[in-house]
C-alpha cells in the first residue's frame, strides 16, 4: 500500500473544524432576511422552542425559533405559510448542517395574509364558531356596557359620546392595545376578564361588550384575526358587538361576535336605543292603553246589563233546589229509622256474645297461663345460673394461668434489665474515671502554662515591677514625676521608693592599652 505524501497541513479534530466553519458562516452572513414557505412545522416543542424548514422550489434550510423570540412574534408560524424570516445564519455542529435562528416573521405580502385569513376562517367555521345558531340577542336596554378598546384613541370618545347622547348607561372600559405584538393576548384577556366578573357585587358583569377599533390596513387590523381573540369572543358569556375598522373592513371577530357593527359609533347605536324615542313610544302606548281600558269598561258594562236582563226571577232559581231539599228530607227520615233498627239488632247480638264471655272464666284461663310461665321461668333461671358458674370458673382458671405466665415474663425482663443495668453501671464508672483523669491532666497542664506565662517567673529572672501610688504598673520613665512614691515588686517581696532626677552616666576616662610585650619565641 503506498504511503501518503508528506504534508505540512495541521491536523484538525472534527470539533475544531465544525467550530471554525460556524465562526466563518456567522461572520460572513450575519443578519439575513429569507423568503420561503414554512414546512414540517409541528408546533412548539415541550421546551418552548419551534423547529421547522423554509423552502422554495429548489432548496430548503432548517429554521429554529427560540422560546423567548417565539413569544414576541406578531405572526405565528403555520404550515404552508409563505413568510419573510429575519435572523442569523449559523451551523449545528452535532449534525454538520447549517440553519437560521429566526428572530422575526412577517407574511410575504398582502396576498399571503389574505390566504392565511381565508384558511383560518374556513378552519374556525368548520369548528362551528361562526354558526348563527349560537349567536345571542343583544339586550334591548343594558344596565352596564363593557368596552374593549384603546383608552387614548378617538374610538372610546365616540362610543361614550353616542351612548350619552342616546341613552346614558354605566360604561366599563377595559384598556388594551389594539395593534402590536401583545395586542391579541390583551384583547382576549379583556373579553375573558369581563366574563369572569361576578354578577353581584361592587364591580358587576356588564350586559353587553363592545370590541372596537378604528380603521386601518389589513396588517393594522390583524390582531382581531388572531385565533386566540376569535376563540375568546366565541367562548364569552356576555353578548359581543364587534366594531373593528370601517364598514368595508371585515375581521374574523366579526364572524364570531353575536352582532357586527360597521363602525364603533354604530356599535354604540346598536347597544342602546334613543331615550327620547322610547319616551315618545311609551307616552303613545300609555294613551292607547287608557283608551283601550275605557272601551273595555264600556263593553263590560253593556255585557253586564245584557246578562242582568237575561237572568231568571229569584223564585224560579230556588224552586228546583227547594223541591230537591224536600225529597232529601223524606229520605233522611227513612234512613234514620232504618239505622235505629240496625243498631238495636247489633246491640242484642253483642249482649249475647258478652254473656258467653264471662270474666271469671277468662281470669281462670289467664291464671293457668301465668302458673305455666312461672315454672318455665324458674327452670330457665336455674339453667342460666349453672352455665354462668361454669363460665366464671373457666375464666378464673384462664386468668390464673395468664397471671403466672405474665409474672414469669416480667421476672425474666427484670433479670435481663438488671444485667444490662450492671453492665451500663460498670461502663459508666470506667468512663467517669477516665474522664476525671483526663480533666485532671488538662487542669495540671493549664496550671503549668499559667505559671510559665505569669509575671512572677519574669521577676525571678532579675526583673522588677514598678507601680505608682494607685497600684498601677508603670512602663515608661516619662510617666514618673520627681518625688513620686513608687512601689517596686521583686520576686521575694516589695519595697517603697521615691523617684529622683535621672543620674547622668559618668564619662569613663580613656585608658590606653599597654602595648603587648613581644616575646621571643623559641626556636625549638
Amino acid at each position: 500500500m503506498p504511503e501518503p505524501a508528506a504534508t505540512n497541513a495541521p491536523e484538525l479534530t472534527v470539533s475544531e473544524l465544525s467550530n471554525a466553519l460556524k465562526r466563518t458562516i456567522e461572520d460572513r452572513f450575519g443578519l439575513v432576511r429569507l423568503r420561503g414557505e414554512i414546512s414540517n412545522y409541528r408546533g412548539q416543542h415541550s421546551s418552548g422552542h419551534a423547529y421547522f424548514c423554509l423552502k422554495d422550489a429548489n432548496a430548503r434550510i432548517d429554521a429554529v425559533i427560540w422560546k423567548s423570540a417565539f413569544a414576541r412574534l406578531k405572526v405565528k408560524p403555520e404550515e404552508g405559510l409563505e413568510v419573510i424570516a429575519t435572523g442569523k445564519i449559523t451551523t449545528y455542529p452535532g449534525k454538520s448542517s447549517y440553519q437560521i435562528i429566526v428572530e422575526a416573521i412577517e407574511p410575504a405580502g398582502v396576498g399571503a395574509l389574505m390566504a392565511l385569513f381565508e384558511e383560518r376562517r374556513r378552519r374556525l367555521a368548520a369548528e362551528g364558531l361562526f354558526d348563527e345558531a349560537r349567536k345571542r340577542a343583544i339586550p334591548f336596554l343594558p344596565v352596564r356596557i363593557g368596552v374593549v378598546t384603546s383608552p387614548t384613541g378617538a374610538v372610546i370618545r365616540d362610543i361614550l359620546h353616542r351612548i350619552a347622547e342616546r341613552f346614558p348607561r354605566h360604561v366599563l372600559v377595559w384598556p388594551v392595545r389594539v395593534q402590536g405584538e401583545t395586542s391579541a393576548a390583551e384583547i382576549a384577556a379583556a373579553i375573558a376578564g369581563f366574563s369572569a366578573l361576578p354578577a353581584e357585587g361592587a364591580l358587576q358583569r356588564p350586559d353587553v361588550v363592545i370590541v372596537a377599533r378604528g380603521g386601518g390596513s389589513l396588517e393594522d387590523l390583524w390582531s382581531f384575526n388572531e385565533e386566540i381573540v376569535v376563540r375568546a369572543a366565541a367562548a364569552s358569556l356576555i353578548p359581543i358587538i364587534a366594531a373593528v375598522g370601517h364598514e368595508t373592513d371585515w375581521t374574523l371577530i366579526d364572524h364570531a361576535a353575536d352582532l357586527r357593527a360597521p363602525t364603533p359609533t354604530g356599535a354604540a347605536e346598536k347597544a342602546v336605543p334613543v331615550r327620547l324615542e322610547l319616551l315618545a313610544s311609551l307616552a303613545d302606548l300609555g294613551r292607547r292603553h287608557a283608551g283601550a281600558m275605557l272601551r273595555l269598561i264600556e263593553r263590560r258594562r253593556a255585557e253586564a246589563r245584557a246578562l242582568f236582563r237575561a237572568l231568571p226571577q229569584p223564585d224560579e232559581i230556588v224552586a228546583l233546589p227547594r223541591q230537591r231539599l224536600d225529597v232529601a228530607a223524606r229520605h233522611l227520615a227513612n234512613a234514620i229509622l232504618r239505622t235505629q233498627d240496625g243498631c238495636r239488632i247489633g246491640l242484642a247480638r253483642l249482649n249475647q256474645r258478652l254473656a258467653r264471655q264471662s270474666p271469671q272464666e277468662r281470669l281462670g284461663r289467664a291464671s293457668e297461663k301465668l302458673n305455666a310461665f312461672e315454672l318455665r321461668m324458674r327452670r330457665a333461671l336455674s339453667t342460666a345460673a349453672e352455665r354462668r358458674g361454669e363460665r366464671v370458673a373457666s375464666l378464673g382458671r384462664c386468668l390464673v394461668i395468664a397471671r403466672l405466665a405474665r409474672v414469669r415474663i416480667e421476672q425474666e425482663r427484670m433479670v435481663t434489665a438488671r444485667r444490662r443495668l450492671d453492665a451500663l453501671t460498670g461502663r459508666m464508672t470506667h468512663a467517669f474515671r477516665v474522664s476525671i483523669a483526663a480533666r485532671r491532666t488538662q487542669l495540671k497542664n493549664l496550671e503549668q502554662m499559667r505559671l510559665s506565662l505569669g509575671y512572677k517567673n519574669v521577676l525571678a529572672r532579675g526583673f522588677a515591677l514598678v507601680r505608682d501610688a494607685d497600684d498601677r504598673p508603670l512602663r515608661l520613665a516619662a510617666e514618673i514625676a520627681d518625688g513620686a512614691l513608687l512601689d517596686i515588686e521583686f520576686s521575694d517581696g516589695r519595697r517603697s521608693a521615691v523617684a529622683g532626677p535621672p543620674v547622668l552616666e559618668a564619662k569613663r576616662p580613656l585608658t590606653r592599652k599597654a602595648p603587648k610585650k613581644r616575646e621571643q619565641g623559641s626556636l625549638f
